[in-house]
């Protein structure tokens, strides 16, 4: 479900040959905890990464992930640019070498992104949130996601030749901050075609635990000229109009990237036996609720693209010379918007993609986790998604879907304090004194914030600092908050796993 306005060709090209998940949530809406919890199919809470400071190797237990059982089982396993969060998180190694066959690939350029590298008004280099750049002018000549593209598709012609399967992952940064991206993609974006967030203030109800100060993009110089106060701001409207034009151009820049590997996916002829999945760590707020960034419990934080294209199965295979994924132009106006493929309307989460891959691949899929399984190197806390894969006109059983009352996805954001301040966004664990729970079903949003313990990795769902409640139908952007209407935190502790 994403915005209309938005050109991504490429990527709809990939979900009209897929299993598309419109209801996908991630387990916590940052960069290191989200990756480390999906690659490892277990929530923050038993890898006990909250933050970007610890290797849940050493801190929790010697987890098994995707790629290293993937590895274990005989695959060639290949990581290129942002698959784990780099540094301490991943032990400064991506996870090496218990995930990879070979030393993981960065792109060099990598380095220059948040340096001062866009040319400002004043015709300076400056270190801004908008960053649209004229690529020969960059350093290098180029930019770390075509770099990427790059080195993946040499791996994949030269997997071509290999006896052995392979499992390759490809981490784009856009349309991560800041938004460096080639300027042409702007003009898909006239300015006067954006519009602001359909809710850009800060809604009367919200707890002051569950705001997000966006202090990362506070601390980019075109944001700092701004003078905006902390925390609520609001960003100058027309400002607000161009960090959505910037977000927009760097998702169809992004989108060529991924027509480009999935063409030379094609070109190789590996397209009829090479299963697909495409998500991303996080959702990101673009002024809803007068908020930026992720780091929040809210759906526009949580709320992650989900497909999985299977050979055969999600869509009839290629005929000999026939293109599943020829290359799109999003420059092109000529290129329809495609429809989905399949689609679920499930509820799922981000611990399935672990699970859900090893069933796809024909590997046994991994056991449930007891309670707790800090000991238990090899199991999974997600549902395993591959019901979904069984369709009817393919004789197998029908999928018959249960009650979707029952299907819920759990999120979880960390706070330092019950008002928004300098570290609410990314708190360190040893300054955590609030979890916010939050519980997403079909028909609502359930979130309370209560006491924890970083000490003992301990929540106190008796110390209840806060709470929302948000009805689906009535309030999809989670603007009236009925928690103080309803029974509170009672309720939630019978719903939590």
């Amino acid at each position: 479900c994403r915005d209309e306005l938005v050109k991504a060709p490429n990527i709809d090209q990939l979900a009209s040959h897929s299993l598309l998940f419109q209801n996908a949530f991630a387990q916590q809406a940052v960069c290191a905890p989200s990756r480390v919890s999906f690659l490892t199919g277990r929530r923050p809470d038993t890898t006990r990464l909250y933050d970007f400071n610890s290797y849940w190797r050493v801190h929790a237990g010697n987890f098994s992930t995707i790629p290293q059982y993937f590895k274990e089982n005989g695959y060639v396993t290949m990581s290129v640019g942002k698959v784990f969060h780099p540094g301490i998180s991943s032990n400064h190694t991506d996870d090496s070498p218990y995930s990879w066959s070979f030393p993981p690939y960065h792109p060099s350029s990598e380095k220059y992104e948040n340096t001062k590298t866009c040319r400002g008004p004043d015709g300076e280099l400056h270190a801004n949130l908008l960053c649209p750049v004229d690529v020969l002018d960059v350093p290098e000549g180029t930019l770390p996601d075509k770099q990427s593209t790059e080195q993946a598709i040499q791996l994949l012609e030269k997997m071509k030749t290999s006896a052995s399967p392979f499992f390759l992952a490809v981490g784009y940064h856009k349309p991560h901050i800041p938004f460096r991206y080639p300027k042409e993609f702007q003009k898909l974006y006239p300015l006067e075609n954006i519009t602001l967030a359909p809710d850009p203030e800060v809604p009367d109800g919200l707890p002051p635990v569950a705001y997000n100060p966006w202090m990362d993009i506070r601390q980019r110089e075109d944001v700092q000229a701004l003078n905006i106060s902390v925390p609520y701001g609001p960003i100058p409207v027309d400002f607000q109009r161009k960090i959505r034009q910037s977000y927009f151009a760097s998702v169809s820049y992004l989108d060529t990237q991924v027509g480009r590997l999935l063409s030379a996916l094609d070109d190789l002829q590996l397209a009829n036996s090479t299963i697909i999945a495409f998500t991303s760590d996080h959702g990101w707020a673009l002024g809803e609720h007068g908020e930026w960034a992720k780091y929040s419990n809210f759906d526009v934080a949580t709320h992650v693209p989900l497909m999985f294209y299977v050979p055969g199965r999600t869509a009839s295979l290629p005929e000999a010379g026939e293109k599943l994924f020829p290359y799109l132009d999003p420059f092109d106006s000529a290129s329809q918007l495609m429809e989905p493929g399949r689609q679920s309307m499930d509820l799922v989460e981000l611990v399935s993609l672990f699970p859900t891959l090893a069933g796809l691949a024909g590997l046994q899929v991994p056991p449930r986790c007891p309670v707790p399984s800090f000991h238990v190197e090899l199991c999974r806390e997600g549902k395993n998604l591959l019901k979904h894969f069984r369709f009817r006109d393919l004789e197998e059983d029908p999928y018959l879907p249960g009650n979707p009352r029952e299907l819920i996805a759990y999120s979880q954001y960390p706070r330092p304090a019950d008002i928004p301040q300098w570290n609410s966004d990314k708190p360190s664990l040893k300054d955590i004194k609030i979890m916010g729970y939050s519980i997403r079903t079909i028909d609502y949003r359930y979130t309370v914030w209560v006491g924890f313990n970083p000490d003992e990795f301990l929540a106190n769902f008796s110390d209840i600092h806060a709470g929302e409640l948000y009805f689906v139908d009535s309030d999809p952007l989670q603007d009236h908050n009925m928690y103080n209407d309803s029974q509170g935190g009672d309720l939630f502790q019978l719903l939590m796993p």
